[in-house]
């Protein structure tokens, strides 16, 4: 479930000449049964609001005097968002006539035309207050204050994010508030500038409540899920200018081959998702987003990640989370999978967070073989990012629930030809030659390919920088000194051991795989590392340079980036 919450207006939209009818009150009812948040928002002061609408208790949030106070019925609690309104202002306005004048907690109210009178006032008196239209009436409040900034706390209490509400509204003042939702909806006698703001039209005051709700609980509002929420992460630019962007309603592979440029593309989407107020959860067996900005890590490399933990951060709205599974041995990964998959799903039936999962190195955490896959896998697996070297190695049953393929750099028809040969589908016609190397390909649903220019992030990826350098890299990703015969088997598990073996290894070793290219494509695939790559990859190609010389080069490399000598 995504959209998880309906916040309305009330005068106009949730209510006719301030009743609100039998069938739209059975419609909030059966909203709230589904499991959604109702949140009204209303230019009314609260006691008026509870003499003509008594079933507040309909309500998990009321904003009441047009974003100046929260009141939650539950527990019968009002909580000012303001100051209240300055007595000598006050006083000044009924000294000059305004009439009618009603005062609030935080919001003075009165009608056209006196808001010509309440501006010579605030101007006399040099008050930071604003004013704010709804049909003719006229409030006025501290110069923040407006529906947005009632929801914004509102939602903040419920936990919820802006994102996932559908916000339903008539008037000028509901614009500000439509405006933060998911998706906005103007009812049909909404005025024309509501109108054409809103992602969707229903019909007049209560019917189009209705109209909601009932799309609601019956398909979680499909229909919206091409053109919401507002503001999706950009993936990349179609060559005829489209941008091709990220739906949290659709399942991604994003494949290729090792150091093409799939953790760069990734980084662009999470820095976006910080960026548009997104959640996100990265599942991280290799340590590589241990230094994300913005994110809170939970695991080290010896301590494994508590899941208990990571679901107590996620259910806050503005906390994204990486898990590192460094310390959970690769073969036990695919459990944690079983163990959090689940606690997700409840997360996400709740409040419809995270809004996107990043699983890197996919293979680890759901690889083909893992016999739990078809059990523990939802049916349905939307906003889930895949990153994988090996699609073939993932499980089929996840496979089959993608909506489409990236392929990113030389390896994109491999990567995504081997998807195809998983999900038993034709491999697509490819265009007689790549365009630009950095390029993205697109295996569309209809089972083309589309080139994209990728969204490049704004600030590189920090390398965690300590576990390369001192970490314990696994067998599997070690680097074996074997010589020219393979009967050596020195291992570095990470950088500084590398280093201490090339001190001691003797040459004819050395030599076999500096002409091999193994040091470069162990720094480019493992290390994941194309400057340090590239680098070495110039010594290995320089057949004049001696060997000794070599040496001392690729280790003053590694030195100048890894361990600061």
């Amino acid at each position: 479930m995504f959209f998880v919450a309906l916040a309305t207006d009330y005068d106009g939209t949730l209510a006719k000449h301030g009743r609100v009818d039998a069938p739209t009150m059975d419609a909030l009812q059966s909203l709230q049964a589904s499991g959604r948040k109702l949140i009204l928002v209303t230019g009314r002061e609260l006691p008026d609001l509870k003499r003509v609408f008594p079933a507040l208790d309909l309500f998990d949030m009321i904003v009441a005097e047009n974003g100046g106070l929260l009141f939650e019925p539950a527990k019968n609690e009002e909580v000012p968002l303001a100051e209240p309104p300055p007595a000598a202002f006050v006083a000044r306005l009924r000294e000059v006539g305004v009439s009618p004048l009603s005062v609030g907690r935080t919001i003075v109210s009165t009608w056209e035309p006196n808001e010509i009178a309440v501006l010579k006032v605030l101007h006399e008196l040099g008050l930071e207050l604003h004013i704010i239209f709804n049909k003719g009436a006229v409030m006025v409040l501290p110069a923040e204050v407006n529906k947005a900034f009632g929801l914004k706390h509102a939602l903040n209490r419920l936990c919820l994010s802006p994102h996932n509400v559908v916000a339903i509204g008539d008037a000028e003042n509901d614009l500000a508030f439509l405006g933060i939702c998911g998706c906005a909806v103007a009812v049909g006698n909404a005025l024309p500038s509501v109108q054409a703001k809103a992602d969707f039209l229903v019909r007049d005051h209560g019917a189009g409540v209705r109209d909601i709700g009932r799309r609601l609980t019956d398909a979680d509002f499909s229909a919206a899920k091409k053109r919401i929420p507002h503001a999706q992460p950009i993936i990349g630019q179609r060559r005829d200018g489209r941008e091709l962007h990220l739906s949290p309603f659709e399942t991604v592979l994003i494949t290729g081959s090792s150091g093409g440029g799939k953790s760069t593309i990734v980084t662009a989407l999470l820095e976006q998702m910080c960026t548009g107020g997104f959640q996100f959860c990265v599942v991280d067996p290799e340590g590589d987003y241990e230094e994300l900005s913005d994110a809170v890590v939970v695991g080290t490399a010896k301590l494994e990640p508590r899941l208990s933990e990571v679901c107590r951060l996620l259910a806050r709205p503005d906390v994204n989370v990486v898990i590192n599974l460094l310390a959970i041995d690769p073969p036990e990964r695919p459990g944690f999978m079983t163990r959090f998959l689940p606690e997700v799903a409840k997360l996400r039936a709740q409040s419809g967070r995270p809004h996107w999962i990043v699983l890197d190195e996919a293979h680890h955490c759901l690889p083909a073989s893992w016999e739990p896959a078809p059990i523990s896998l939802p049916q349905q697996f939307p906003a889930v990012i895949a990153v994988t070297v090996h699609p073939g190695a993932l499980a089929c049953n996840f496979l089959r629930l993608v909506s489409y393929v990236i392929g990113i750099g030389e390896g994109a028809q491999v990567a995504i030809n081997q998807y195809c040969v998983a999900v038993g589908r034709p491999p697509p016609a490819w265009p007689p030659r790549y365009a630009a190397q950095d390029d993205a390909y697109v295996l569309t649903a209809q089972g083309s390919i589309e080139a994209i220019s990728a969204r490049k992030p704004r600030n590189r990826q920090k390398r965690h920088l300590r576990k390369y350098a001192e970490g314990e890299l696994g067998p599997d990703r070690s680097f074996y000194f074997r010589g020219p015969r393979d009967v050596l088997n020195l291992r570095a598990q990470n950088l500084n051991t590398f280093l201490q073996l090339t001190d001691g290894v003797d040459e004819e070793t050395w030599t076999h795989h500096l002409r091999a290219g193994h040091y470069s494509r162990w720094f480019r695939e493992v290390i994941k590392d194309d400057e340090l790559a590239g680098e070495a990859r110039s010594v290995e190609a320089d057949a004049s340079l001696p060997s000794a010389d070599a040496r001392e080069r690729i280790k003053d490399a590694i030195r100048r980036k890894y361990t600061g000598t």
